[in-house]
């Protein structure tokens, strides 16, 4: 199964809620930190809601 690893690379001050919201579903919070996820359509789906804001990638 493909995992992605996706950094939060800018911040959620002065962001729509539902934005926050997702950058912490994503387990982020801070700028630089990381979390690798399974590769899933939700994930996907949370991350393009939030693209301007993470960076990610897919890992082995």
């Amino acid at each position: 199964m493909t995992r992605i690893k996706v950094t939060q690379t800018r911040s959620t001050i002065d962001r729509k809620e539902n934005q926050k919201r997702t950058i912490v579903a994503l387990g982020l919070g801070r700028i630089n930190r990381s979390k690798v996820h399974n590769d899933s359509p939700q994930i996907r789906g949370m991350i393009k809601t939030v693209e301007h804001l993470v960076k990610w990638e897919e890992v082995e």
